[in-house]
């Protein structure tokens, strides 16, 4: 198997192949063994992580495992009220909205989160040479629902906050990029192979907020982890306006989603990154001609793009026929065999 190639950026003929939410939602194994546990208690459980973490390399024969978490896990370790509602997503009791708010959010330490360690542990022995990516919120969703105290559409209170208390805003984002570095150094010293930031609402912003008020808290987690070596991949949702700021963040690898060709994100970018995407999920749904042809559009605009890694440009929807990831799989590493 083809390990996850940057930073040491692999040529784009053998792409390694991995899913966001490959573990878990579409696949019926999953649900059997999550069955009657709670989303956030199923993450604190070394065997149950471990045995859904591999659920997906098993069966699709993916190149890399993503370690089964929660982007708020760390929060919840600290001390925060919070739950993952079904339907919903995570809600914070008490939102923060002030400074005194911002003091209850202490520093993580690894004791917080032991079963991180300890699974990581399981899963480097149960996977050999196949690479597990760690993984970690960053600042800015954290931040927001942290602040909006739920999922948003639109986030006027965070955007509230981080304009009109601009300082407020910065140490927040300072305090969860430390909280957020310290999650995935427990990851990466437990065993990770990469690690990547999931960003999933920095799209709601434009390239001037995100400079100056979102980028310095993403390039702190990133700089906190670079003496490890390991691949850092930097993923956000609707951020084709921000692709070049995202890069000079300091990952290695930039996930592009699925609203800009991947020779044009490469453009934007600029040299010196990898790429990762972009398959629309939606498309999984299709016929299975139809998936093929935009995996070979997908391979195609990657021609002579090092380090390329080939993805959704999102996570995997609930509905997907897990067969039609599978397919998806074994047609990349026949295309990639030629």
């Amino acid at each position: 198997m083809p390990a996850v190639g940057p930073p040491r950026r692999k040529p784009a003929a053998d792409p390694p192949v991995w899913f966001m939410r490959q573990a878990g939602r579409s696949l019926p194994e999953y649900r059997k063994v999550r069955e009657g546990i709670a989303m956030l208690d199923s993450c604190m459980r070394p065997e149950l992580v471990t045995e859904i973490t591999l659920q997906p390399v098993r069966r699709h024969g993916v190149d890399a495992a993503i370690y089964f978490s929660d982007i708020v896990v760390p929060l919840k370790a600290i001390g925060v009220d919070l739950d993952i509602k079904p339907g919903i997503g995570p809600v914070v009791e008490n939102p923060i909205r002030s400074r005194a708010d911002l003091e209850r959010l202490r520093l993580l330490e690894p004791g917080d989160v032991s079963y991180v360690t300890e699974a990581i542990g399981m899963l480097t022995r149960e996977l050999g040479a196949t690479p597990l990516i760690g993984f970690a919120g960053a600042p800015f969703t954290l931040a927001s629902y942290l602040v909006e105290g739920g999922p948003s559409r639109n986030h006027e209170h965070t955007k509230a906050l981080m304009y009109g208390d601009p300082q407020l805003w910065a140490d927040l984002l300072d305090r969860l990029a430390d909280i957020t570095a310290a999650f995935l150094k427990v990851q990466i010293e437990a065993g990770a192979s990469a690690i990547q930031l999931f960003d999933s609402w920095v799209g709601a912003l434009s390239p001037a907020d995100y400079r100056r008020a979102v980028m310095p808290a993403s390039a702190k987690v990133f700089d906190a982890v670079a003496s490890y070596g390991v691949p850092r991949i930097h993923f956000g949702v609707g951020t084709g306006e921000l692709l070049g700021l995202m890069g000079e963040a300091g990952a290695d690898v930039v996930g592009v989603d699925w609203r800009i060709p991947l020779d044009e994100a490469a453009r934007r970018v600029g040299p010196g990154k990898a790429l990762q995407g972009n398959i629309d999920p939606a498309v999984l749904f299709a016929p299975r001609e139809a998936v093929e042809t935009k995996a070979r559009e997908v391979l195609d605009a990657a021609a002579g793009l090092p380090g390329h890694v080939f993805n959704l440009g999102h996570g995997v929807l609930p509905d997907t026929d897990p067969e039609s990831l599978t397919r998806l799989v074994e047609y990349v590493h026949a295309q990639t065999a030629r």
